[in-house]
């Protein structure tokens, strides 16, 4: 289920900054066409967003995550609205090449190298989605494609709560612990060093355990690159036939994967989407009617879908 989960706070505890010396930095929210960027709205751009070792608080609207850094260790930040035009991120006791590894983690995170504006330019003119083009449409994205990846997976049928603790457990049990408490995403050796027991009875993975283990032993032996699908200049087909390759990746984590790597030409039309479209516009449609409401947006098509259905995240003002 790609919809919201809502409140995944993480029972490793809350980070607060207090313990030791506090150190932040500013990204500015601006896309490479010089877009404007909504951080919230990038923030909880979708339920994956919030799984662990991600946080989010909607009352201060920030997220909190772990994030790895080299020679096995790690830091908890916190990304939430800074200075006007700005995002600030917040960590305790970071040294200078760090807090390089950190922000340009959390700006790959936000997706600031994406340019937006040939989308924007469309939805302008578009009465139900003129809204999205100050700054909405960045799907925030996880620090490698192997989490997102995993994390889709873990998705598949199932309920929203079993994805939840199949994330959680993870990340409580292979992650790498920052001083703070908190713990990263295993990597793909931490997971294909753990046997399948482990993914059966901890984990409760089901099925997906074994996917989930070749997936992370595939990856640690050099016979599969996920971070190669952020390539820009592969086509769209080829990425999809890549991911339909993976273990467990069938055509609705396909799907999933395609917009959260900014493949956004194909729109997701699943359970939880369809219903969704037809409470929004009164009546059920067919999945050609839904497609043709959105052709005019081309490699945008999905996305523009996207966010007509998720508009309702976010509260606007009034």
């Amino acid at each position: 289920m790609f919809s919201s989960g809502g409140g995944n706070a993480p029972e490793q505890g809350t980070f607060n900054l207090t313990m030791g010396k506090v150190w932040s930095a500013q990204l500015e929210l601006v896309g490479a066409g010089g877009e404007r960027v909504d951080l919230w709205r990038t923030l909880s751009s979708h339920g994956v967003a919030d799984l662990q070792p991600n946080a989010l608080d909607e009352g201060s609207r920030t997220l909190q995550t772990t994030l790895p850094l080299p020679r096995g260790r790690a830091r908890t930040v916190r990304v939430g609205a800074g200075r006007p035009g700005f995002a600030r991120v917040e960590g305790e006791n970071v040294g200078a090449r760090d807090a390089v590894v950190l922000t340009d983690a959390v700006r790959h995170m936000l997706r600031l190298d994406a340019d937006l504006s040939a989308f924007y330019e469309v939805a302008r003119a578009d009465a139900e989605l003129s809204w999205a083009a100050d700054g909405a449409g960045r799907m925030l994205r996880s620090p490698t494609v192997f989490e997102d990846v995993v994390k889709t997976i873990c998705t598949t049928n199932c309920a929203w709560s079993a994805t939840v603790r199949m994330a959680g457990a993870l990340v409580s049990e292979l992650g790498i612990e920052a001083p703070e408490g908190g713990r990263t995403f295993p990597t793909p050796q931490a997971m294909a060093e753990t046997d399948e027991r482990f993914y059966k009875d901890v984990v409760r993975a089901g099925y997906r355990g074994p996917y989930l283990r070749s997936l992370a032993t595939n990856v640690t032996g050099g016979t599969l690159d996920l971070e190669a699908l952020n390539d820009p200049e592969l086509p769209d087909e080829e990425v999809a036939a890549r991911l339909l390759a993976l273990p467990g990746c069938g055509p609705y984590a396909t799907a999933h994967m395609m917009m959260l790597l900014g493949r956004y030409s194909r729109l997701i039309l699943d359970s939880w989407t369809r219903p969704k479209y037809a409470r929004l516009r009164g009546r059920k449609a067919s999945d050609k009617t839904i497609e043709r409401r959105f052709r005019a947006y081309r490699d945008y098509a999905g996305l523009a879908f996207w966010l007509y259905l998720t508009r309702d995240w976010v509260e606007e003002p009034l």
